[in-house]
C-alpha cells in the first residue's frame, strides 16, 4: 500500500451536517471535496434513507454548502446559478439566492431571493422562516426601496476607500473589517416575500433554539466595544418583544434552550474559581423571574468537538432539545462524546466509543452523526457506531495509515498526561528515524486517535510523530485545563518530559534528528521551546504568538484572550505579559524554524511571525517566513488546496532539509 502523501487530502470526501427529515425516514447531508484546479471547495447535498439504508446524491453542481428542511419535506440551499445573480453579488450587492428540490425527485428550482447576506435560515412554521444575515451599517437602507429608486442606491453604493476603525474589535479572522457589521435576525414571509428585521442595527443575534413562538438567541446590543461575554435573550415572534434573561458580559454562556414555556436551559459559567476559563454547568432559568437555578456540575467542553484533525469540512448541529432531553458534543478525555442530561439534571453518555462527534441530529430516538472514527476519514454514523456512509472507503485501503499508539505517563507536576506515537511508513526494528513532536492550538482542544492528515504525511515521509495533550489541554477537567497565568511553565515542562519519555520508549529515534511543529497556542510553544532549549534540530513555528503585549492590541480577541490567559494585561503588569512573551528570549534560539504565516490572520497577527523571524535573523539563525495570501488562520484546515499544498510541501521540505 501507498504512503499517505500531501496531495492525498484532494481525494477526502468531506461528510457533515446530518439533519432528520421532518417525518424522520431520512436523513439530508452534505459532501465536500477539495477542487485543485479551481482552487476552492465544491459541496453537494445527499439524502440517507432510514429503512432501505440507501444513499442518494441529491445535487450534482458542487454549490451546496448548508441547507435547511422545510415541513413540506423539501430542501432549501443558498446557490448562485444565474449570470444575474452572480453579477450582481460580484459587484458587491447584499443578496442569497435559495433553490428547493424535492428528495423524492426532480432538479433544484429558484425558490425565492433575499436581499440581505444570509448565514443561516431556519422554517418557524408553514412559508415563515428564520433568517441569520451579516447586517453592514455601511450598505445602503434599501428597506421600503424599489425599481429606480432601489437601483439607483445600489449603483450609488461604493466600497469605501478607507477603512474607518470606531469599534473593538475593528477585524474578524475569516471576516475582515467589521467596524459597524454585526449578525442581525430577520423574518422572512415566503407568501407575500416580506422580510423584516427582528432586531436592531446594534445587535448581535445568534438564534439558538426555537420553540412555538419563542425564539431564544444570544449576543446582544453593543457600541464601541464588544462584550467578552454574550447575552442570552427570548424573542417573542407574535409581540415582536425582546426579554432579556442575561445581560452581555455578566458571565460566561454557552448554549442554551427553552425546556418549556417559561423555563430555559442554560450552560453558564460565573468564574468564581478559575476564572474566565472555568467550564460553563448547567442551570435552569424562569422566564418570569430570570433566576438562575443550579441544575448539574459539569468539567467539561459543552456543544463542540475540540478533537483536532485537518480532514473533516463542515458544520452542522452541535446541540439539540429533543422531547425534554438536551443532547450535546461534548470533549471529555481525549474524545468528543455525544452526551445528554434531562430536566432533573441527570448526565448521561449517549455515544462515547472513541474519536469524535462532530455534528449529529436526534429524532424520535434515532442517532446519526458525522464525524471522525478510528483511523478512518469523516462518515456518518448511527447510535450503535455502524458506519452508513462508506465515500472514503476506497481512499483508505490503498493507503498505510499509521495508527497512534497509546501512552500516559504521570508528569512530574503530578497529572497524568495522554500522548501519542506513530512509526514511520515502512518503519523496522534496529533502524534509526527522525521524529517530529507537534503541538495543537488552543490550548483548550486536545488531540487524539482520529485521522490527522498532516501527521500521517510525515509518517509517510519515513518520520515518527509524538503528540501529547499538556495541562491546559480539553476535557480533563477544571484543574488540569487551568493554565491562566502559567503559559511557558507547567504546559512547557509537560512536553518536554512527554517528548524525553517517547524517546525512552522508542530508541529508534535518532535525538540529534528531533523537530517541533504546532499551530496558534501549538506556534507560541515552538516560539517558547526554541527560546528555552537546544535540543531540537528544527522548528515550524504556525500562525503563533511571539508577545503578548502587541497580541492584545492588534488581534480580534488579543484584548480579552491575553489577560484570561496570562491573569494580566499591559495596564495592570505588562513584564508580566513580556515573562510569557517568547520573543523575550528569541535572543537565544537557534534552532532552525520556518515559521509561516496568513495574510489575513486576524487572529494571529502576522507581527507575531515577522517579529520572530528578525529576531532569529539577528541572531545569524536559519530562518524562513512564508506568508500566505488571502488566507485566514484556518489554512490548514480549510485554506485553499493550492495553498494548502504549498504550505505542507514547505514544512516537509524543512524538516527534511534539517533532519535528514
Amino acid at each position: 500500500m501507498e504512503p499517505v502523501a500531501i496531495r492525498d487530502f484532494l481525494s477526502f470526501q468531506f461528510v457533515s451536517s446530518p439533519t432528520w427529515s421532518p417525518d424522520g425516514a431520512s436523513c439530508a447531508f452534505l459532501v465536500q471535496q477539495a477542487a485543485e484546479e479551481d482552487n476552492c471547495y465544491t459541496g453537494d447535498l445527499y439524502l440517507y434513507e432510514a429503512g432501505s439504508g440507501t444513499v442518494r446524491r441529491l445535487t450534482a453542481q458542487g454549490d451546496a454548502k448548508s441547507y435547511c428542511w422545510t415541513a413540506q419535506g423539501t430542501l432549501l440551499f443558498p446557490a448562485l446559478r444565474e449570470k444575474a445573480d452572480k453579477a450582481a453579488v460580484e459587484r458587491g450587492e447584499q443578496r442569497t439566492v435559495y433553490y428547493e428540490i424535492d428528495p423524492s425527485g426532480g432538479e433544484a428550482v429558484k425558490a425565492f431571493s433575499l436581499p440581505v447576506a444570509a448565514t443561516a435560515l431556519r422554517e418557524l412554521d408553514d412559508g415563515r422562516f428564520l433568517v441569520s444575515a451579516r447586517y453592514d451599517r455601511n450598505y445602503p437602507d434599501l428597506e421600503g426601496l424599489s425599481g429606480e429608486k432601489r437601483d439607483r442606491a445600489l449603483k450609488e453604493y461604493k466600497a469605501p476607500a478607507a477603512e474607518v476603525f470606531e469599534e473593538l474589535p475593528f477585524w474578524g479572522n475569516g471576516m475582515g473589517y467589521t467596524s459597524g457589521k454585526r449578525d442581525r435576525l430577520y423574518l422572512f414571509d415566503r407568501s407575500s416575500s416580506a422580510l423584516s428585521p427582528l432586531t436592531d442595527p446594534e445587535w448581535d443575534a445568534w438564534p439558538v433554539h426555537v420553540l412555538q413562538d419563542k425564539v431564544v438567541f444570544q449576543g446582544g446590543p453593543w457600541r464601541e466595544v464588544a462584550p467578552h461575554y454574550s447575552g442570552v435573550y427570548i424573542l417573542n415572534l407574535a409581540s415582536r418583544t425582546i426579554a432579556c434573561v442575561v445581560e452581555p458580559g455578566t458571565l460566561k454562556t454557552g448554549p442554551a434552550a427553552l425546556l418549556d414555556e417559561d423555563t430555559l436551559l442554560l450552560a453558564a459559567s460565573y468564574g468564581k474559581d478559575y476564572g474566565t476559563e472555568e467550564y460553563c454547568q448547567f442551570y435552569t432559568a424562569g422566564l418570569s423571574t430570570g433566576k438562575l437555578t443550579p441544575l448539574a456540575g459539569y468539567e467539561a467542553s459543552i456543544g463542540n468537538s475540540s478533537v483536532g484533525s485537518d480532514a473533516r469540512l463542515g458544520g452542522g448541529r452541535t446541540f439539540k432539545l429533543e422531547n425534554g432531553v438536551f443532547y450535546f458534543i461534548s470533549t471529555v478525555g481525549d474524545q468528543a462524546d455525544l452526551v445528554s442530561i434531562d430536566h432533573q439534571g441527570r448526565l448521561a453518555t449517549v455515544y462515547g466509543r472513541g474519536g469524535s462527534v462532530d455534528s449529529f441530529d436526534v429524532k424520535d430516538g434515532k442517532l446519526i452523526f458525522a464525524g471522525l472514527q478510528g483511523q478512518g476519514l469523516t462518515e456518518l454514523f448511527d447510535g450503535e457506531g455502524r458506519q452508513l456512509t462508506h465515500f472514503n472507503d476506497e481512499y483508505l485501503s490503498g493507503h498505510a495509515v499509521s495508527v497512534p499508539l497509546y501512552h500516559t505517563f504521570t508528569a512530574s507536576d503530578g497529572f497524568e498526561v495522554h500522548g501519542w506515537a506513530m512509526k514511520p511508513y515502512g518503519w523496522k526494528p534496529g533502524r534509526k528515524y527522525p521524529a517530529i513532536l507537534h503541538i495543537h492550538g488552543g490550548p483548550r482542544t486536545v488531540l487524539g486517535d482520529v485521522f490527522h492528515h498532516e501527521m500521517q504525511v510525515w509518517a509517510g515521509a519515513g518520520y515518527f510523530v509524538f503528540y501529547c495533550n499538556p495541562r491546559g489541554s480539553d476535557g480533563r477537567g477544571n484543574a488540569f485545563g487551568d493554565i491562566s497565568g502559567k503559559y511557558g511553565t507547567v504546559d512547557y515542562q509537560n512536553l518536554m518530559e512527554f517528548a524525553d519519555e517517547m524517546l525512552r520508549l522508542y530508541p529508534e529515534v535518532d535525538p540529534a534528528r528531533f523537530g517541533v511543529t504546532g499551530g496558534s497556542y501549538g506556534g507560541f510553544m515552538t516560539n517558547w521551546i526554541i527560546g528555552h532549549t537546544d535540543r531540537f534540530a528544527a522548528a515550524c513555528a504556525q500562525r503563533s504568538i511571539a508577545n503578548w503585549v502587541s497580541f492584545e492590541h492588534t488581534t480580534d480577541i488579543g484584548y480579552f484572550f491575553t489577560p484570561s490567559q496570562i491573569s494580566s494585561d499591559t495596564r495592570t503588569d505588562v513584564e508580566k505579559l513580556w515573562w510569557h512573551s517568547p520573543l523575550k528570549y528569541a535572543p537565544n534560539a537557534k534552532t532552525p524554524t520556518l515559521f509561516i504565516h496568513s495574510e489575513q490572520d486576524y487572529r494571529c497577527w502576522i507581527s507575531e511571525g515577522l517579529s520572530m523571524f528578525t529576531a532569529l535573523k539577528r541572531n545569524g539563525t536559519p530562518t524562513r517566513l512564508v506568508l500566505f495570501h488571502g488566507e485566514n488562520h484556518e489554512l490548514s484546515r480549510s485554506g485553499k488546496p493550492q495553498n494548502r499544498i504549498r504550505r505542507m510541501e514547505e514544512i516537509v521540505a524543512w524538516f527534511d532539509r534539517y533532519l535528514k
